[in-house]
């Protein structure tokens, strides 16, 4: 594979990197990604890409980083559109759900969660990232009060609740479990949705 990306000194960017990673993750999952056969479809040595981002955990944790920057860009446009609370809502759970099996953001999600309780120093960047989910969630939904569109509600715990069970109903499609796929899950979240957070 060509690398389509260099720095000056031609190595790869650390976009074109963390880029190549979630591509990885998403034709072969995490289990058959090593340095080694990163490095190849990148034309570099598997130790320098160790050297930069100092261990796989990182490099799995920048990659989540980098992906969930260009969500929050996505989530911020949606937050700015002229549609009424409930339609943002809608387009806000399919932004959150996976794409499919294997996606490639999600699996990463899955691997980092497993690893926190026995590395604390992947559980701050993950809390900051959940956090940015959980505030602009629940300041869509309490933009969706003051329009009058929702009723009164602990805003909040609302936006707590419903990210609780889309983690839950991401994880089944991640990992393909029997029934669990991106229409049926956006079905239950939206179910979920006019549950938690009663249409005016």
């Amino acid at each position: 594979m060509t690398v389509r990306a260099r720095e000056r000194d031609g190595r790869p960017s650390r976009e074109r990197i963390l880029d190549e990673v979630m591509t990885a993750v998403a034709e072969h999952g995490l289990a058959e990604l090593t340095m080694a056969s990163l490095g190849r479809r990148l034309g570099m040595s598997g130790g320098h890409i160790l050297y930069y981002f100092g261990s796989k955990d990182r490099i799995f944790l920048e990659a989540l980083r980098w992906s969930e920057g260009r969500l929050a860009d996505e989530r911020r446009a949606l937050l700015a559109r002229r549609v009424t609370a409930d339609r943002k809502l809608d387009q806000f759970l399919g932004l959150y759900l996976p794409l499919g099996p294997r996606d490639p953001r999600w699996t990463l999600w899955i691997e980092l969660w497993a690893r926190t309780p026995a590395d604390e120093a992947l559980r701050e960047p993950q809390d900051e990232l959940d956090a940015g989910w959980q505030d602009d969630l629940a300041a869509l939904l309490e933009r969706g009060v003051r329009q009058g569109r929702f009723t009164p509600h602990d805003t909040a715990a609302a936006a707590a609740q419903l990210l609780a069970l889309l983690d839950g109903l991401s994880t089944r499609v991640v990992l393909g479990l029997r029934g669990a796929d991106r229409e049926s899950a956006l079905e239950h979240a939206r179910d979920a949705a006019r549950s938690l957070v009663p249409r005016a």
